[in-house]
């Protein structure tokens, strides 16, 4: 098998790959779509917002100390 029958393998293969992805990806906004809407009051009553407040302040605190390694990788790399 020489290169170009290779390349064109490969593509065919990306083609098909990527039309299944498209075909999974109807499905599931199909799925999807179909799922119960909450109102306002029945999401309240559903979640605790004292757990997600320190969700939010966990991550918050994850991604500026990231924020701050990430510099100081920068920093570094530059000398």
């Amino acid at each position: 098998m020489n290169k170009k029958s290779l390349d064109k393998h490969s593509s065919a293969e990306n083609v098909e790959q990527h039309l299944q992805e498209l075909e999974k990806a109807d499905y599931e906004l199909l799925y999807y779509s179909h799922e119960q809407t909450f109102d306002s009051k029945e999401l309240a009553s559903l979640i605790n917002e004292k757990r997600l407040h320190e969700l939010l302040a966990q991550s918050d605190a994850f991604l500026t100390e990231l924020n701050i390694e990430i510099e100081a990788f920068k920093d570094n790399d530059d000398l």
